[in-house]
């Protein structure tokens, strides 16, 4: 079992929505405390506590942890948080982990193993027509979905983004409903 809790995991065991969670944690009802990134988390035994406070059955066992994995490389934190926010709110509990540079994303692709990037393909130290010919070459990684994202890129371009193995390309400024409804698309939540 898990032992740090994001509030979309904790809405589900107390059987409430992700705003009644959030609701109580800024009462606090619950104890909790925010990353780096600004993301609320949950101890386990916090949320417990607070159950059997609220007479809430406490479910004896959960599901084996099928949550679909998402990384996001992108050099600008502020875009990064924005996505990695939007994502991990989503009431699709996905897991959401973050990469600035290519060395980092190529560290995190076999490490964390996603099911999905999102990729800033106009980085300082990233060709993106590459990380994408060299993903779904590799037999370990070529289940991995690509979005791209670029400032810069014109139909012309996201057509030979696509012939390297994205999967869909997108232009900033970022449409994030338009992402979130792709990456759930991609991901088999719809």
């Amino acid at each position: 079992m898990e032992d740090t809790l994001t509030v979309y995991k904790a809405s589900q065991l107390c059987k409430v929505s992700p705003k009644s969670i959030i609701n109580w944690i800024e009462a606090g009802h619950i104890k909790a405390y925010k990353t780096v990134g600004g993301h609320r988390r949950i101890n386990r035994p916090d949320l417990e506590v607070f159950m059997k406070r609220q007479g809430i059955p406490i479910p004896d066992e959960e599901p084996a942890n099928n949550r679909k994995r998402i990384l996001v490389v992108d050099d600008d934190p502020i875009i990064v948080e924005t996505i990695v926010q939007a994502l991990e709110e989503d009431d699709n509990d996905y897991e959401v982990i973050s990469a600035a540079d290519g060395f980092e994303a190529g560290l995190q692709i076999n490490h964390f193993n996603p099911d999905l990037m999102i990729l800033d393909i106009m980085m300082p130290d990233i060709k993106g027509n590459e990380v994408c010919k060299k993903i779904k070459s590799t037999q370990e990684t070529q289940h991995i979905k690509i979005i791209v994202l670029s400032a810069y890129l014109d139909e012309e371009k996201f057509a030979e983004m696509k012939a390297h193995g994205a999967d869909v390309c997108f232009s900033k400024p970022l449409p994030l409903p338009q992402l979130k409804e792709e990456v759930a698309r991609m991901l088999g939540k719809t």
